[in-house]
């Protein structure tokens, strides 16, 4: 048999009415996308807590099913569906997006397993490769994060083969923030520790519900102070931090206790 013959068993003839049925799959797929796309994080955005984090996660998961739904839709109408055929047809296809897109299938691939194992979701706060942020977007083959800075950068599924991935939150509304102080080694700790609690304790943004603790670390020339704590909601960081930094920074100055000399660098980066 030659080879238009086979492409002839193998592909069917395409008439006015199979295209027709292929551009509304298709047209229809865009649209259910795209107001996917802008009517759940809408949704997500009006609510709080957990709910917020369900809504914007499902956002990825049903794009995924839609695109596999309407490729299930199209294939049947452009390709006879014998078993031969489709292995036919899948081992090219396979062979060729192997060697021509190597990289851009492992994050594809990174992708679908980031949305299997949830590494990050939307709304949460991860660390990768050095980038700090907030989940924004999950696609098929980046994941974007604006920074604090307010600077968007996107990083590829496939630094999950090969990098670190830190979440701060996982899923959860809440995060715990650090506030570093440090101070000279001649004081009361046990004084400046209960006040460093306190501080926290009546902090607006402070979560009630979970826990607050001081880590005390002596250092050569100065004490490392160390306050977790979380606030209500994890976009409430920065302003937390803050608060517990400015705060304990006067009520230290009162008490008498004086920073360390020369200041020996400030890692204040939530969880740290």
């Amino acid at each position: 048999m030659t080879e238009p013959e086979k492409l002839t068993e193998i592909f069917k003839t395409l008439k006015s009415e199979a295209l027709i049925e292929i551009g509304l799959i298709v047209a229809v797929a865009i649209v259910l996308i795209v107001l996917l796309g802008r009517i759940l994080p809408w949704v997500g955005n009006k609510l709080h807590g957990k709910r917020r984090l369900y809504i914007l996660a499902s956002v990825p998961l049903l794009r995924l099913l839609i695109i596999v739904a309407t490729l299930m839709l199209i294939v049947p109408r452009i390709i006879e569906p014998t078993l031969q055929n489709m292995v036919a047809i899948l081992g090219a296809a396979g062979l060729a997006i192997g060697f021509a897109l190597k990289d851009y299938v492992s994050s594809l691939m990174a992708g679908v397993v980031a949305l299997h194992e949830f590494p990050y979701r939307q709304g949460d706060w991860i660390e990768v490769d050095g980038a700090y942020g907030e989940v924004k977007h999950i696609g098929m083959r980046t994941v974007e994060i604006v920074t604090p800075d307010d600077t968007l950068v996107f990083i590829p599924h496939q630094k999950l083969w090969s990098e670190l991935i830190f979440n701060a939150n996982d899923g959860g509304a809440t995060l715990m923030c650090v506030a570093h102080v440090y101070v000279e080694p001649e004081h009361d700790a046990a004084v400046v520790q209960q006040q460093l609690h306190d501080i926290a304790l009546t902090s607006p943004f402070l979560h009630l519900e979970r826990p607050i603790l001081v880590v005390v670390e002596e250092k050569p020339g100065y004490t490392h102070y160390r306050l977790k704590a979380y606030p209500i909601e994890a976009r409430q960081q920065f302003q937390f931090i803050t608060d517990l930094t400015v705060r304990a920074k006067a009520a230290l100055a009162m008490l008498g206790v004086k920073p360390a000399q020369p200041w020996p660098g400030d890692r204040s980066q939530p969880g740290a």
